[in-house]
């Protein structure tokens, strides 16, 4: 045996994986399994089956609510206005049955091309699916005129592998930045938001994005926080923050702090990414790129959204722009709401083109 083949086997030699702590893995990075779905299929289902989403999955809601409505035949036109994990774009190209084409969108360049080569794996490429990295308000940038849609779909709810990774800042529960971006390499973070926030902003934002019934408390405590001079720059921070000032309210309880948390962090997260403007401008546009007969179906997760749509879907049907509107929002069932837990806020609403 030569020494370059001696060498070539010390290099290729199995490297033990870093033992964690425990029974089972906590850490978003220790859950080898669950980020290696295709390998540990076994283990993928008997989570999703206990009612989790695995890390770094995302589990589509409202699939069959949503393929029901659209009605999506083989050789017409689609948008997937928000791509994510690319659930509800796969089970809308089953539908094309390679006849058609589809266009997906999304904000985030870190899942985009991970979520595009799953696809591409499945035998999803150019010919039948468009993937591009932009913002969903420049719907009207998609497709040249004469070219409509024929059926629109917006999932407006954050992926659950962006709220499972602690790097992205999503989430109280882990160490983290204090980021909150979709797309990182744009605007500013929420730790450098807050720095430029007075009071009043603050508890403004967070009645606005998220009715926080204790918001004047928690925007007086980061106030407090920065006026010492104290960087809140982590997600752990943050929540210390809020946990050790709301633990003084009269008769608030464990539970009552931690929602308040999530409505913090979900403010934040709808401030920086600008949330709110972005949906205006996609429903302003959307009647101009749908086609006659022309469907959409818009899937929220909280009060905010739900009323942007209602109201725009509600002014186009008075206009007479849409021919019929979801009366009531359809929800998940509550078998979908057992098995997914993170589908429980979820309201579908559509809407169908004169």
């Amino acid at each position: 045996m030569s020494v370059d083949q001696t060498l070539d086997e010390k290099e290729i030699k199995h490297q033990r994986r870093p033992r964690y702590k425990g029974t089972h893995p906590k850490n978003f990075k220790e859950k080898y399994k669950e980020l290696n779905p295709d390998k540990y299929a076994d283990d993928i289902e008997k989570i999703i089956k206990k009612g989790n989403t695995p890390a770094g999955m995302h589990i589509s809601i409202c699939v069959k609510e949503i393929l029901d409505f659209l009605q999506i035949t083989p050789g017409q036109i689609g948008l997937d206005a928000t791509l994510g994990y690319g659930g509800h774009t796969l089970e809308m190209l089953k539908c094309l049955d390679s006849k058609g084409r589809l266009y997906s969108l999304d904000v985030d360049p870190i899942e985009l091309p991970r979520t595009k080569e799953r696809l591409e794996k499945l035998g999803y490429g150019p010919e039948i699916l468009e993937i591009k990295q932009m913002n969903f308000a420049k719907i009207d940038e998609v497709i040249s005129k004469p070219e409509a849609f024929n059926f629109v779909l917006a999932d407006l709810g954050v992926s659950s592998m962006q709220i499972d990774n602690p790097d992205r800042g999503f989430t109280f529960k882990a160490e983290g930045p204090l980021d909150l971006r979709l797309n990182p390499n744009v605007g500013i973070s929420a730790a450098d938001l807050l720095k430029e926030m007075n009071l009043f902003e603050i508890e403004d934002m967070l009645i606005e994005n998220s009715d926080e019934p204790h918001a004047a408390v928690i925007a007086r405590a980061i106030l407090s926080s920065t006026k010492k001079g104290i960087d809140i720059t982590t997600t752990t921070q943050l929540r210390n923050i809020i946990k050790d000032n709301l633990k003084y309210v009269p008769r608030i309880k464990e539970d009552d702090i931690k929602k308040s948390c999530q409505r913090t962090f979900q403010a934040l997260r709808i401030n920086v990414n600008k949330e709110f403007e972005v949906l205006d401008e996609f429903l302003e546009k959307l009647p101009n790129v749908l086609a006659k007969g022309g469907r959409v179906a818009i899937l929220t997760f909280h009060s905010g959204e739900d009323r942007r749509v209602k109201k725009s879907f509600q002014h186009f049907f008075r206009e007479g722009i849409y021919s019929e509107i979801a009366k009531e929002p359809i929800r998940p069932s509550a078998e979908e709401c057992h098995v997914n837990s993170r589908a429980r806020s979820a309201k579908l609403r559509w809407a169908i083109k004169a």
